[in-house]
């Protein structure tokens, strides 16, 4: 099982494929590196691909104290140094895409490209008032998991928010053991990751310096606050390009997985041989 000391936490990861272009990717809250299983093979075949369990996720280790999305930014940046010694393609889902925008506005050099699907950086989008109702019935749903689970009632915490909020009604019971498990052993860092007021926004200005390619996608089933998210971050990002999934919603890399995969894989190719020519 390997595992590595980065920024002074124990890290799990893993890697796949033995030629091509080095990518990582970098999954949400709730989740680990299982949930880029469906999508690993068809990346490998061609590229070297790193997964691995952010702090307190799964195998990693789970520090004791308040997290920030800055410390998952520097340990991105620590595996890709550690794991490649130079820059990456990075690919990131959800709370995976925001730390990986941020390691984009931060330290643009360690990037080849970026991947990043539905960041849930709704604080971008508190300046807008006719957005607000919309907002404020998020923040609900949110609050409603966070309450089992401050209650102590993990199960009913995760159920609530893969119901109601990542996946839709009754999606819960249709998910394996193993994935269930998943969401109530990573419970807490979920809990952690809410209780940091800057975790959910960023200073967009910062990303003016990443000059690298960059493809932003969504799900044409997400809910309609996501499209409004990444309009904003496209817009901030020189060259970005953007994708829809047209029947896929926030994981496509689980729901849609030859799609996703094709998609991205066209875009790293595509990337690599603009940095080359």
């Amino acid at each position: 099982m390997p595992m590595s000391r980065i920024n002074g936490v124990e890290l799990f990861w893993e890697l796949s494929g033995d030629q091509g272009e080095p990518v990582v990717l970098v999954h949400g809250s709730w989740g680990d590196h299982h949930n880029w299983d469906r999508v690993v093979p068809a990346f490998s075949r061609g590229l070297r691909v790193a997964r691995y369990d952010r702090r307190g996720h799964s195998r990693s280790e789970r520090p004791a104290g308040q997290g920030s999305i800055d410390e998952d930014v520097d340990d991105l940046a620590a595996l890709i140094r550690h794991l490649f010694g130079g820059p990456a393609h990075v690919v990131g889902g959800s709370f995976g895409a925001a730390i990986v925008l941020r390691l984009a506005a931060g330290s643009p050099e360690l990037i080849r490209s970026l991947v990043a699907h539905e960041p849930p950086l709704f604080g971008l989008l508190e300046d807008d008032p006719t957005l607000q109702p919309a907002l404020a019935a998020v923040r609900d749903r949110i609050d409603a998991a966070a309450a089992l689970l401050r209650a102590g009632d993990m199960e009913g915490g995760a159920r609530r928010f893969v119901d109601t909020i990542a996946y839709g009604p009754g999606a819960w019971d249709e998910l394996p053991q193993a994935t269930r498990d998943t969401f109530v052993f990573n419970a807490p860092t979920w809990l952690d990751e809410l209780q940091e007021p800057e975790a959910l926004s960023m200073q967009l200005d910062l990303l003016s310096g990443y000059s690298a390619p960059a493809l932003l996608t969504l799900g044409g089933a997400s809910p309609p606050f996501f499209p409004l998210v990444v309009k904003r971050v496209a817009a901030a990002v020189p060259y970005a390009r953007q994708h829809v999934f047209p029947d896929a919603g926030h994981v496509p890399h689980l729901s849609h997985p030859e799609e996703y995969a094709r998609v991205v894989t066209e875009f790293i190719a595509t990337a690599t041989a603009a940095s080359a020519a």
